[in-house]
């Protein structure tokens, strides 16, 4: 069962130089990059998408993710569109309610709704069809021939029953656990369900937290704060708790990460994503690859709010050197 491996880049350089890391990331082996949607760094992710499609061959390329808020959907139908011109059947969008980029434009999170209505009206636009957002339909021309993949962006029950429900895709960050892998899966099985739909059809990305270094630095991850009052594991969303309780891991919404044993710490660490050398990280996506059936994850370097735009070099290298050859040695990807 093949493996395809995504990672995160931020907007934290100038966009020709940007393009040049990401091209980076190709030949590295990687399947796929994601840009942070983040306006606030002075720097488009689009702009940024569309330099990396003109740098790159095969690398699949997407915004990490974009919103409804700051984005209105036929705004974001055209852009996505304009990119499958450039780079066929290498584009899709990642949506979710928004974060840093929707609280930095002083804005409220999307409402699910919102959310629901921005998705289903892409996929028409997208796949060159009428649609309707906010009571009024709207249109795009010259939709190109290979419509981009949507994908909701998912951490808590309500948004992986919505991509069940009305996307192509949903992008889950659940964990690694067999245990809270399922008890993910099962949300999106109800979604799917309420719309008639075969769950077998909405495809899966796995949003890995990844610390890819020894062990003694990588496990104190957890024993971080994301920025004041927000504990790394609450980061971006509260919603990791309840996966790891899942798990057989029961951390309190309210904890201070300092007070966190080492020894909770590493069964954080196992059941939360990628965290420790190269070789280890290796095995552990192989694990989740036998075990539970994971094709397709998203590498999300961890960082703070301040170290949050540092390019992954590090991580690049590992891959490229270690993690991407183990697989291709397994046969889950490349050959």
């Amino acid at each position: 069962m093949s493996v395809a491996v995504d990672i995160r880049v931020p907007v934290g350089r100038p966009l020709p130089e940007l393009a040049e890391f990401i091209a980076s990331c190709e030949d590295a082996g990687f399947h796929g990059v994601g840009v942070h949607d983040h306006h606030h760094s002075g720097r488009d992710v689009y702009a940024a998408l569309t330099l990396a499609a003109a740098r790159t061959r095969a690398l699949t390329l997407y915004p990490a993710t974009t919103n409804p808020v700051t984005r209105h959907p036929l705004v974001l139908a055209a852009t996505a569109n304009a990119l499958a011109e450039i780079a066929p059947g290498r584009i899709m969008l990642t949506l979710a309610p928004g974060f840093l980029s929707v609280e930095k434009a002083g804005q409220p999170q999307g409402r699910v709704q919102r959310l629901r209505e921005t998705v289903t009206a892409l996929r028409r636009l997208l796949a060159g069809k009428p649609a309707t957002v906010e009571g009024r339909e709207i249109w795009m021309n010259n939709a190109a021939g290979v419509a981009p993949e949507i994908f909701v962006l998912a951490a808590g029950p309500r948004l992986l029953e919505l991509a069940g429900e009305v996307a192509d895709g949903v992008a889950m960050l659940v964990g690694l656990h067999p245990d809270g892998i399922e008890a993910a899966r099962s949300h999106v099985r109800a979604g799917a369900a309420r719309a008639g739909r075969d769950p077998a059809t909405v495809r899966e990305i796995f949003i890995v937290p990844t610390a890819i270094e020894p062990f003694d630095t990588a496990r104190e991850w957890p024993r971080r704060w994301f920025r004041p009052g927000t504990p790394f594991l609450s980061y971006p969303s509260g919603a990791n708790l309840r996966w790891l309780r899942a798990a057989g891991i029961d951390i309190p919404a309210g904890h201070d990460p300092a007070e966190l044993s080492p020894e909770l710490a590493a069964r954080v660490c196992d059941a939360f994503g990628l965290f420790g050398p190269p070789e280890y990280c290796a095995d552990r996506l192989l694990a989740a690859n036998q075990e539970s059936g994971v094709r397709h994850v998203f590498l999300f370097p961890s960082h703070t709010a301040e170290t949050g735009y540092d390019l992954p070099q590090a991580d690049v290298t590992a891959f490229g050197k270690v993690i991407g050859p183990r697989l291709a040695r397994e046969g889950l990807i490349g050959g």
